[in-house]
């Protein structure tokens, strides 16, 4: 049996997180370590490893995700002055968790690099 990752962990509410979203499909919640102003992750409660692990099948889910990131951008105000989302995928971009998720950050500039 695998280990559950923290991120199934606070879908299935044994461990608590400052939630912003919750439907069906997805969860929203604001990140421990922030690194932004507004610093929020949007994961699916299907359990996917990563970016490399999306399926054909996983089309419609990945567009609810990115059309629930836009609306909680512009809820949490950092639509109109612009945020980024990550996804880190792997070792090499310091993926920590198991568990696709999308960084959503916002209200500070972010320089090109990151870093």
């Amino acid at each position: 049996m695998t280990e559950k990752t923290i991120f199934k962990k606070i879908i299935d509410k044994e461990i608590p997180a400052k939630i912003v979203y919750e439907d069906d499909l997805c969860l929203a919640f604001y990140d421990v370590m922030p690194q932004a102003p507004v610093h929020f992750l949007v994961i699916p409660k299907k359990e996917i490893a990563s970016v490399s692990d999306i399926g054909p099948e996983d089309g419609e889910l990945i567009g609810h995700l990115f059309a629930v990131i836009g609306k909680l951008a512009a809820q949490l105000g950092i639509a109109e002055e612009g945020y980024r989302v990550v996804s880190n995928c792997g070792v090499n971009a310091c993926q920590t968790v198991k568990h696709l998720h999308f960084h959503v950050m916002g209200g500070r500039p972010f320089g090109w690099p990151p870093g």
